[in-house]
């Protein structure tokens, strides 16, 4: 028998005793170290995994039953957008509308001394097409002009209005006024890819 061994069988029985004890704390410590930390440590990332996908999937799950609603407010989106463009007339159509703004000057008993279309100043998507405008006439026949022309069906802005020459003419209070006519056409494809090789770099 191994001398060692022969040692550990003659010991009193209470080292007996304390070595095995020993022994079981030494195998339960490296059972814990070697097999139990990993696997805990592995558990742990599990739950984090598992409450990262269940997060996932309640999110995906909102966007899943809120979906026809964000289709119906797409869509909506689309018309008011098709809406819009019909106020934004193209290049073609703006000789016939700054025509239409005379015509409605002249009905409403204008005379113009000043119908300027100056240069247009292009957006993003568009581009300001400004008219200097001087005319001549009654309050009410001024009033009659900006009133026929806010009802347009494409979009003018009257901007910048003076009133000069106030006098009284046969009983009506004739005047001179200045203002700045403004309207919006869309760009088309090749416009804006010029416009943006045009801008300067910053």
């Amino acid at each position: 028998m191994d001398p060692n061994v022969e040692k550990i069988f003659k010991l009193p029985t209470k080292q007996k005793i304390l070595l095995l004890v020993l022994v079981c704390i030494i195998e339960a410590a490296a059972f814990v170290w070697f097999l139990n930390l990993p696997k805990h440590s592995e558990l742990i990332k599990l739950d984090s995994d598992l409450a990262r996908l269940q997060g996932e999937i309640t999110e995906k799950t909102r966007i899943a039953n809120n979906l026809p609603k964000m289709q119906a407010e797409y869509d909506q989106l689309n018309r008011e957008l098709a809406q819009a463009l019909t106020e934004l007339p193209n290049s073609k159509e703006i000789p016939s509308l700054l025509t239409s703004i005379t015509a409605l000057g002249k009905s409403a008993g204008l005379d113009f001394l000043t119908f300027r279309p100056k240069v247009e100043v292009p957006k993003d998507f568009y581009a300001d097409v400004p008219v200097d405008i001087v005319v001549s006439g009654s309050y009410f026949s001024v009033a009659n002009f900006f009133a026929a022309v806010s009802n347009l069906p494409r979009i003018v802005n009257i901007t910048n209005v003076t009133f000069s020459d106030i006098k009284s003419v046969n009983n009506r209070m004739m005047t001179r006024v200045t203002c700045l006519a403004t309207t919006f056409r869309f760009l088309d494809k090749k416009e804006i890819k010029d416009d943006k090789k045009a801008a300067p770099k910053k």
